[in-house]
């Protein structure tokens, strides 16, 4: 029987960096940087790096295709993706249009995640209805299903634009496509609307007992078989630190993932972080924070109680110091990912 395969990516969203003198790179700067990072990465031979979509201040990126083209000058083998972009808030043609650009010139290594978006400043922003929140979706991924069929588009949506006997540019090679994913936080309304689609499913894990989603598991199994769709490999992303001293790992988490974590929460109604609960999440949570080898543990345990195939390290969260950013990024390529091979068995 032949080994495993598994996947293992970065994620970003492009929060504002700092300087190692402490000062805090501008929106420009960051950018710069986060380019500089996915070299990295390319270099250090890791899977993937994917991008979210923010339209807040503490954010450098609202539109990760135009930083994916800019990566995809600068790196030869990393895919690159989006995690997530926010379809309810787009039109799925200028997205479509988009990816197929980015298609053409990274020479096929793109990846879209579709998301219902768990941040929804974009709908207001754009002119999006939030009480359709829901109905969006479920067109715009419709819609997406099949744009991804290399047939001119016949379309008549109730939230979308009409297409009669549309072609839609630039055209993707014949018999290749739009590497698609969906992004899912935990409903199991979206574990079984990917299975319908076909689609590949990421589930962010960002807090709590990673086995608690353990069901969402068994569903897309379930699902799967109920629907007799192709059984897509699993995978999952969370928030992670990698730095050689344990210890300082875990302050620069309370400083950063701490702080984001509370400013987000203002907004979402969250209690602020505890120490105790900070603990929690590094010991038995979400938080990939620590040495390489109890990263490397701690996520080999979890992929394997959760049967998955991928993992995406949510690095640089709340900014950080360019050179705790950078060691994560060299500290997870080099030792991490092996490991964790290793440790499952597989490649």
């Amino acid at each position: 029987m032949a080994d495993k395969k598994y996947t293992f990516g970065l994620d970003t969203f492009g929060d504002l960096a700092f300087h190692d003198d402490g000062t805090q790179m501008n929106g420009d700067q960051t950018l710069q940087q986060v380019v500089k990072e996915a070299k990295l990465a390319d270099d250090l031979g890791i899977d993937l790096i994917a991008l979210g979509e923010h339209h807040r201040p503490e954010f450098a990126i609202s539109s990760p295709e135009v930083v994916l083209g800019a990566m995809a000058a600068v790196t030869k083998n990393i895919k690159l993706g989006t995690a997530v972009t926010v379809l309810s808030s787009d039109d799925p043609v200028r997205v479509f249009e988009r990816f197929s650009t980015l298609h053409g010139l990274s020479g096929g290594r793109e990846q879209i995640m579709l998301g219902r978006g768990s941040f929804t400043e974009s709908f207001p922003l754009y002119g999006y209805d939030l009480e359709k929140y829901n109905e969006l979706f479920e067109e715009k991924i419709a819609m997406w299903d099949e744009l991804l069929k290399h047939k001119p588009m016949n379309w008549n949506g109730k939230l979308t634009q009409k297409l009669t006997n549309t072609k839609i540019f630039p055209l993707l090679p014949k018999n290749e496509t739009i590497d698609t994913v969906v992004g899912v936080g935990g409903s199991p309304e979206s574990i079984v609307r990917a299975v319908y689609y076909d689609f590949p499913v990421m589930i962010a894990i960002i807090g709590g007992e990673p086995t608690r989603f353990r069901p969402y598991v068994d569903l897309y199994h379930r699902a799967v078989a109920e629907y007799k769709k192709t059984e897509h490999p699993l995978g999952m992303h969370s928030h992670g630190i990698i730095l050689e001293d344990a210890e300082e790992a875990k302050e620069v988490g309370w400083k950063y993932i701490r702080a984001e974590m509370d400013r987000i929460g203002i907004d979402r109604g969250w209690a602020p972080m505890t120490r105790d609960r900070f603990e929690f999440e590094i010991d038995k949570g979400s938080y990939y924070v620590g040495t390489p080898e109890q990263v490397a543990q701690k996520l080999a345990k979890n992929m394997k109680a959760l049967d998955m195939s991928r993992f995406d390290l949510v690095y640089g969260t709340g900014g950080q110091l360019q050179h705790e950013r950078e060691e994560t990024i060299r500290n997870y390529g080099e030792k991490v990912i092996p490991r964790v091979k290793e440790l499952l068995g597989g490649e």
